[in-house]
């Protein structure tokens, strides 16, 4: 587990809380994001065939894991300890992760290449964007889920257990256990 100074530990709460925070010139999530950036780059710049040695570095990076997990490089997150991922996760190419608020994924659960999972949210008028305004919202996908490729789940969205989205949908809300959805919106199809 990774540690934190307490100035650090004070910000990250602000950050989670889903509350509004300052994430443009804040010292104390820059130099975590910098050290998750610097952890990220080693691991894709492993050899794929240097299995141990990736997943020991995947398992420092994320906040939980089970046994079984395989994470395709490249790989890219914010922050890292806010992801939580179960046994017999899979994750293809160019997963990105933007974990200013929790993300977990259950057991068993295939995600597809160039899927994305974002957890902040900007304002929508310019003054506050740009003055670095933002919160986060938590990404919660449950067991048995399969995310075809190109997917995108946007923050506070839940998805199911066995549950299997289709390839290029953009997730902007709930969507139920045990349907096939997909589109953008992504929207449930049927049950499976």
């Amino acid at each position: 587990m990774r540690q934190f100074t307490e100035k650090q530990r004070q910000e990250l709460e602000k950050m989670m809380s889903g509350e509004s925070y300052d994430a443009s010139d804040n010292t104390q999530l820059l130099e975590i994001l910098q050290e998750t950036q610097e952890m990220c780059r080693d691991y894709n710049n492993l050899r794929p065939s240097h299995h141990e040695e990736k997943t020991a570095l995947i398992k420092r990076i994320l906040g939980k894991t089970g046994e079984r997990l395989k994470v395709i490089q490249p790989f890219f997150c914010d922050y890292g300890f806010n992801i939580e991922v179960g046994e017999d996760f899979f994750a293809n190419t160019n997963m990105v992760i933007l974990d200013e608020a929790k993300v977990t994924f259950g057991n068993h659960v295939f995600i597809g290449p160039n899927c994305s999972f974002y957890t902040p949210c900007h304002p929508l008028d310019a003054p506050s964007r740009n003055a670095g305004k933002q919160w986060s919202l938590p990404i919660v996908v449950g067991d048995n889920v399969w995310l075809g490729g190109n997917v995108t789940v946007c923050p506070g969205v839940t998805i199911g257990n066995g549950t299997v989205i289709g390839a290029g949908s953009v997730v902007t809300h709930d969507i139920p256990a045990g349907v096939l959805a997909a589109g953008n919106p992504c929207k449930v199809i049927r049950p499976l």
